[in-house]
């Protein structure tokens, strides 16, 4: 009975319904509020700084907050939590609010939009509820959830990546947002796969290497898909290599699963480039 009872758990629905709807009104908001730019600019010595504050910058970072604030509120409200905040699940959720706000914002509003938003406004939502599974280690869907929130995670930063690629985003502004976010995402997934154990240093060794290949590859002539590709590959074997480390598993596992990932993904960089 009780097992059972463990893979009941689901989000109280009307808060996953209002959470979803104020994201999706959010979105929908920004495309129809028209508001002047702040364009900030500096010359600096040998570097020129410019970027500019425009209302979709906003809107994606007021949703990421918003979405934090309420993954926190329905997992609050999760028999396992007893209360206590999670602000570990609400990491996947924010990060996948402010991607789907990239490509929504460099795609002119019609059918394609609106299939865009109504697309990611669903992914949030089961990813949501993989996350509310995700906070009793004790649920029977927790390895589903886990597998899904992670092929989720490296989605989504492949999908960063080839975003940033696309709308031409210097190397000054492009490699820390894809450090950031390969923190981000090697701190759940490794969290994940290791059954709750944080590895804040050896996230943030994933991510700096991964900023050095950002840099290196930047300027090579690849298209948005392989120059994710080309991230993605390290990025999941550095992920792979270290929770085989701390979980001592026997050596041809521990260096074979990072070796296919890489050639496979930079195989397939090379094949689309």
């Amino acid at each position: 009975m009780e097992s059972q009872a463990r893979g009941k758990n689901l989000p109280d629905i009307n808060h996953l319904s209002v959470l979803a709807a104020m994201i999706v009104l959010a979105y929908t908001l920004g495309r129809f509020i028209d508001l002047p730019s702040w364009q900030i600019s500096s010359q600096l010595p040998g570097l020129y700084i410019e970027f500019t504050i425009d209302v979709n910058m906003i809107t994606s970072l007021l949703v990421a907050a918003m979405t934090v604030a309420g993954a926190n509120w329905l997992m609050h409200n999760h028999p396992a939590a007893r209360g206590r905040h999670s602000l570990e699940h609400a990491i996947l959720p924010a990060l996948t609010a402010l991607v789907i706000g990239i490509p929504l914002s460099s795609v002119p509003v019609g059918l394609g939009w609106w299939l865009g938003l109504i697309s990611g406004a669903i992914i949030l939502v089961l990813v949501l509820i993989a996350e509310y599974i995700a906070v009793d280690p004790d649920d029977i869907r927790l390895p589903t959830a886990t597998a899904a929130l992670s092929a989720v995670s490296f989605a989504l930063f492949l999908l960063l990546a080839g975003a940033l690629r696309a709308n031409g985003v210097r190397l000054l502004y492009n490699t820390p947002a894809l450090v950031i976010a390969a923190w981000l995402v090697s701190l759940r997934v490794t969290n994940l796969k290791l059954h709750g154990e944080w590895t804040i240093y050896e996230s943030a060794i994933i991510a700096f290497v991964i900023g050095q290949i950002t840099a290196a590859f930047n300027y090579w002539p690849l298209t948005p898909i392989a120059f994710g590709l080309v991230l993605l590959g390290p990025a999941y074997a550095l992920i792979s290599l270290f929770c085989n480390l701390i979980d001592e598993k026997p050596f041809r596992k521990l260096i074979v699963e990072p070796m296919v990932s890489i050639f496979i993904a930079w195989g397939a960089a090379l094949i689309i480039r």
